[in-house]
């Protein structure tokens, strides 16, 4: 299954959003959203909960537990 910084690129890329655009979303340097892509940090769970609603993933999706999208 696939790690929490590919599913977050891949889901980025696919809104066509820069990373500069994520981190505004999130409220986050630029640094900081960059260091979870490269998987240097990870985001507390609120963060998690925030990264979920804005692509309408399950957070297990999104940690790669699952490859079912779905938020159930």
């Amino acid at each position: 299954m696939a790690c929490f910084c590919d599913r977050l690129k891949q889901l980025r890329q696919e809104r066509g959003l820069k990373q500069r655009e994520m981190a505004e979303h999130l409220g986050l340097a630029l640094s900081s959203y960059q260091a979870y892509e490269y998987a240097y940090r990870y985001p507390d769970f609120q963060g998690l909960i925030a990264i979920a609603d804005l692509f309408d993933v399950s957070i297990d999706y999104l940690v790669g537990r699952s490859d079912d999208r779905a938020r159930h």
